[in-house]
């Protein structure tokens, strides 16, 4: 495939080494790729690490006010139906500043693609706790460690999702290892075939790393995915209407 007709640009990226936002975006692409749907696709970037977005896809994309990417998705889908649409967002856009649209999407059933990048961290702006923030993991804004008694319990979304009747599928995937990765493609693969065939909301959470502000290595970031993160945050399949 020529360069100008693939979904992902070439070129260098902002993020940092072995961040999880690389893996995940390449995988869409991929997939976009695979189904021959690049140029009726347009994509929906938040205000976080992933902020340069369209710098990364050729195909249509609108940067979103802080949290209002579900907002801003639904509103594309609606006037443009025929176009395939896709939300992607962290933990601080989705979960936090945006965790009233993003429900309400999910309840609606709108009929988009949404992919939430969980790395427990708030990225782009020094590394403070998030709202899927592990308890006992140190952040710039808990040095000692998340306290339930103090900031609550962290959120597991596709939980809360799974108690709504509208999604028509539910997945949390982790990008820490080649097996993981090949699945998360997979799950994204489902979500926009879904939206395709017209089933309506399909949500894929994405396990991802952050070495920078976790203060590690490379390998050790991967390994407090597989080790920590899914422990509190399993990693299955919530929901499939045609599983």
């Amino acid at each position: 495939m020529n360069a100008e007709n693939r979904t992902i640009r070439s070129g260098r990226m902002h993020y940092c080494p072995v961040c999880g936002h690389t893996i995940a975006q390449r995988l869409i692409g991929d997939v976009m790729d695979e189904l021959g749907i690049r140029e009726r696709t347009i994509g929906t970037a938040p205000v976080g690490c992933a902020v340069l977005l369209y710098d990364y896809f050729n195909c249509d994309i609108i940067e979103c006010p802080h949290g209002r990417i579900p907002a801003v998705a639904t509103g594309i889908k609606r006037m443009r139906p025929d176009n395939i649409v896709f939300a992607y967002g962290g933990d601080g856009d989705l979960l936090s500043i945006g965790l009233a649209e993003t429900i309400h999407c999910a309840n609606r059933g709108e009929n988009i693609t949404m992919i939430f990048i969980n790395n427990a961290v708030y990225g782009m702006t020094g590394g403070q706790m998030a709202p899927t923030t592990l308890i006992g993991q140190k952040t710039i804004t808990t040095p000692e460690g998340r306290m339930s008694t103090e900031t609550g319990s962290p959120l597991r979304i596709c939980e809360m999702f799974a108690t709504l009747s509208s999604p028509v599928f539910i997945e949390r995937v982790a990008v820490h290892d080649a097996p993981h990765m090949q699945r998360a493609k997979q799950a994204i693969r489902k979500a926009f075939v879904n939206q395709i065939e017209g089933k309506g909301f399909s949500f894929v959470e994405v396990l991802s790393m952050c070495p920078t502000h976790w203060r590690m290595g490379g390998k050790e970031s991967c390994q407090f995915v597989g080790n920590e993160m899914a422990g509190y945050f399993p990693i299955k399949k919530f929901r499939d209407v045609d599983g």
